[in-house]
């Protein structure tokens, strides 16, 4: 869990890629958490997660959980 100062909280993938210089592409997840029901929104998010490392890249979905702002989601927190 963040320290209560920590507004914005990336993932450990995230920041690995950050901190070497490669890409990221941030997903939003509004259409995740409300356009579409379970389990289609899930499956959405990871077909987009896999596009982008189909391309070389490190996808970062970014949501907020726990009053946090998350740059890339785990499988647990999708």
């Amino acid at each position: 869990m963040p320290s209560p100062d920590q507004v914005l909280v990336k993932s450990s993938e995230v920041k690995r890629a950050m901190n070497i210089s490669l890409p990221v592409v941030a997903l939003e997840s509004t259409v995740l958490t409300h356009g579409l029901p379970r389990p289609q929104n899930l499956q959405l998010a990871h077909d987009m997660e896999r596009a982008v490392r189909e391309q070389g890249a490190t996808p970062a979905t970014i949501g907020f959980l726990d009053g946090y702002l998350h740059i890339g989601l785990s499988e647990g927190e999708l």
